[in-house]
Order: structure tokens, then sequence, then C-alpha cells
């Protein structure tokens, strides 16, 4: 009995999510998840309560509470980047060449 060779062997998980036409999306969510987790992270090293940082950032503490939240994908980088100012970080976003 033959059994079917496994398509996805020797390629990598990039491109199974673009076969799967999900690649922009998971990348962009992956994104969106760890900039939300190292801000808490940084918040949590530097000892700022989410009420502190929201006061910071003049904002509401359920404002902040969409910034920090993983699955908010419609944070804008000028509110990415006033957090970061407030946690004396700079946000940096690159350019990529895209894989061939």
């Amino acid at each position: 009995m033959k059994t079917k060779k496994n398509p996805h062997i020797g390629s990598d998980f990039d491109d199974f999510l673009r076969e799967q036409g999900v690649f922009e999306q998971v990348e962009r969510a992956s994104a969106t998840k760890l900039i939300a987790v190292e801000l808490q992270v940084h918040m949590q090293g530097e000892r700022i309560s989410k009420l502190e940082m929201a006061r910071r950032l003049k904002t509401s503490r359920s404002q902040l509470d969409r910034l920090l939240d993983p699955a908010n994908e419609s944070v804008t980088l000028a509110t990415l980047e006033r957090a970061a100012a407030v946690l004396g970080k700079r946000l940096r976003v690159t350019l990529e060449e895209l894989p061939a």
C-alpha cells in the first residue's frame, strides 16, 4: 500500500500560511500581540500600573485596555509611539524584502 506524500515537507510555516491564504492576517495579528505583550512587560518592569500608564497617556483605563489587548488590531502607530515614549522607549517599524 502506497502512502500519499505530504506536500508540506520541506516547506516552512510561512509557505504553509501563504498556501492557506492567511499569511498576512497571521503576521499582523502576531505583531499586534507581540507589541501588546512587550508594553505590558515594560510596564511591569518599571512598576507602572495600568491606571498610571493611562494617566501618563492622558487617556482612560478602558482605552489603555484596548491598546494592551493582543486581539485588537485597530491600534494606530501614533498610539503605539506615544505608549513607547511614556515607557522611555522608541517604536521601530521596518520594511523588509518579501521572500521570492
